[in-house]
């Protein structure tokens, strides 16, 4: 009988990471998935974004199988975003028909998202990622701005908390692989 072949690609991803010269460009997130977030009513968009933040979780599980040498911090990243989506169901909930419109319209987001990321390997894809964590940090920061209560802002901040240390985490997961970040744009 034949091995199965094995589903472990961390050697071949460091070999691709020794051969990646450049990473892919970052598209602006919030910008691509607009016409999606505002398909719904603007009291439902906290828990929309808190179903994005589930499909992330779910990407980071993904990419924890396809690379068992670091699925520890994938995982870790897969649980922030699962306690981002939580923390927001709290803070927002939703009602049964404006559940309904929320899971109408996020499998199209979800889906648009998606297709950002298969052009690339799992190594740019994760880069794209931690690129997008730090975008969707500063849509809990938005969310804040005009809110008085003290527990929910503090909530939202740490929902920013979370999210930046994601893409911390993936960032330093890609240098450990070889993977450089392109310097910030001056």
């Amino acid at each position: 009988m034949y091995p199965r072949p094995s589903t472990d690609i961390s050697k071949c991803a460091e070999r691709e990471a020794s051969q990646m010269t450049s990473l892919p460009a970052v598209p602006q997130f919030g910008a691509l998935l607009r016409d999606h977030i505002s398909s719904v009513p603007t009291s439902s968009r906290p828990a929309f974004l808190a179903g994005l933040e589930r499909s992330a979780a779910a990407r980071y599980r993904d990419w924890a199988e396809q690379l068992p040498d670091h699925a520890d911090a994938l995982l870790g990243c897969a649980a922030s975003e699962d306690e981002i989506a939580d923390i927001v169901g709290e803070l927002f909930p939703v009602d049964p028909a404006a559940r309904a419109e929320i899971d109408a319209a996020l499998p199209a987001a979800v889906q648009l998202y998606y297709d950002v990321f298969a052009p690339y390997s799992p190594l740019e894809q994760l880069y794209l990622q931690s690129e997008a964590e730090i975008q969707g940090s500063q849509a809990w920061v938005r969310l804040s701005e005009g809110i008085d209560d003290e527990h929910v802002c503090a909530e939202l901040a740490r929902c920013t908390e979370l999210e930046l240390r994601s893409s911390t985490v993936v960032k330093e997961l890609l240098a450990d692989l070889g993977v450089a970040d392109p310097a910030p744009a001056s």
